[in-house]
Formats: C-alpha cells, structure tokens, sequence
C-alpha cells in the first residue's frame, strides 16, 4: 500500500540525518583540522593575551645552534614547518645541533605541535643554559620527551617515553598519535610548578627544586650534573638526537 508522506517533513528529516552524517565524519578520527592559513600565526585576542610566536612560519629568525657551534643548516623550513633533516648534516655533523631560542624565560606558558620519523628521537627542553663549559642543553634543562614508542629502543624505559619528562616523571595518559601525525603539546611553569599536556590532557605534574624533586633527580640520570634544572631562566631547545623531527606552532606567553 502506497501511502503520501508529508514532503517538508520528509526534507526536513532528511536535512538533519545529513547534517548528523557530516558531523559525525568530522569527529571519527578525532582530528582536529586546520588550515594552513592558521598555521604559525597569532590571532588579535591571542596577542592581546601576550602571546609570542618563537616561529614564524618561514625562517629560523629566533633561534640558533646550542653555543653556535654550526650553522644550523640542517634545519630546514618547508610547508610552514621547522624541521630537521639529518641527511644534510655534514661527516661530523655539519649544519646539526641543538636548536636554542635567542630569548629567556622563567614564568611561561609554551604551547607547539611536533611529529615525528619513524623511529625516530627528539625533545623540548627548557630553563637551558648557553655557556662554553656546557657541552649540550641537557646538562641543564629538563626535557620533555619526543619519540616513537613502538620503534625506538629508549622508550623501552618507562620514564623514556612520548610526553614524559625525560628520565624523571612518567606521562599518563600514554596519548601520543601514530607517526607521522602532529601531536599538540603545552609546557606551564610556574614559579617550580610544572605541568606537561599532550593532546588536551595533562599527563605531568610536578614541581622543580622542593626536596621531592632533588630525590628524583639524584635518582636519575642527572645525579652528577650539578647544574641540572638549577637556574630559573633559560632558553627553549628543540633536540637534534639525528632523526627526522618536524615542529610548527611554537608559541609562548610570559606568566
């Protein structure tokens, strides 16, 4: 039996289930897109808040190789993205380094997206310290750790893994995406407290310089380096550990 239907009502529900497919197919991957316009810049209420980009999306302005030691030119800028590709490096690692920013910070808010070669290794670090006598950031900046969980040996170590503060605190959640995919991360120091988050959620925190943190870094493989973590302003680094690692984002706001 035929039976007439309602034409607006049919259009309307159609309408709706539409709009429901579409968002639906939005969200299933749990992707959050963006343009590329909207890559390396600084919206007029976000500078209003005091935020600052570190890269503009085109150059190196703002950073230099850790105690100048090359030239940097084994970091690249392509696609709006500040990368570092290892096959440039010279014989003796020509053109590589630590990559340090030319300012300071000690109260920041430091918001940047990463992604990663397959297994591959890298870091942020930050309060790093530029002096002679220092052979590598490391020595005295704390490290927020990038790598593949699933091909690199050192993420073996439970306390070596994507988001952890490296050697110190494990990141909880594990919510780091597959390789090959951004990953959103924020560093927020604030006078010692310390919070890492990836992908939205917070997975450390912890406070700098109280008796619980010296215990944890004369169990870690700082112990015999006096000036790990001792000053309260410093320089961000992003690590050369030789593999392929690409960054975009990089934002920071004095607090």
């Amino acid at each position: 039996m035929f039976t007439r239907m309602n034409t607006p009502l049919m259009l309307n529900r159609f309408c709706t289930m539409l709009l429901l497919a579409v968002a639906a197919g939005c969200h299933s991957s749990g992707k959050v897109a963006q343009s590329p316009t909207s890559a390396n810049t600084l919206t007029a209420q976000e500078k209003k808040l005091g935020w600052q980009l570190l890269f503009d999306g085109s150059t190196r302005n703002g950073w230099h190789i850790f105690n100048n030691k090359t030239d940097g030119s084994a970091w690249k800028v392509a696609d709006g993205a500040l990368y570092l590709d290892p096959a440039a490096k010279g014989p003796k690692g020509e053109g590589g380094g630590e990559l340090i920013s030319d300012q300071e910070f000690s109260n920041f808010d430091l918001k940047l997206e990463w992604k990663l070669a397959p297994n591959g290794n890298s870091g942020i670090m930050f309060l790093c310290q530029e002096d002679p006598k220092y052979k590598y950031a490391y020595v005295t900046g704390p490290e927020m750790q990038i790598i593949d969980n699933n091909g690199h040996p050192d993420a073996k170590n439970v306390k070596h893994r994507a988001a952890d503060l490296y050697d110190l605190v494990s990141a909880v959640p594990e919510n780091v995406r597959p390789i090959g995919e951004w990953n959103q991360v924020e560093i927020i120091l604030i006078n010692g407290k310390l919070s890492l988050f990836q992908n939205g959620a917070r997975v450390v925190s912890t406070t700098l310089w109280d008796d619980n943190w010296k215990a944890m870094v004369a169990r870690s493989k700082f112990r015999n380096m006096p000036d790990f973590a001792a000053f309260k302003k410093g320089r961000i680094t992003l690590q050369d550990h030789g593999d392929k690692v690409w960054f975009r984002n990089i934002r920071i706001k004095n607090l």
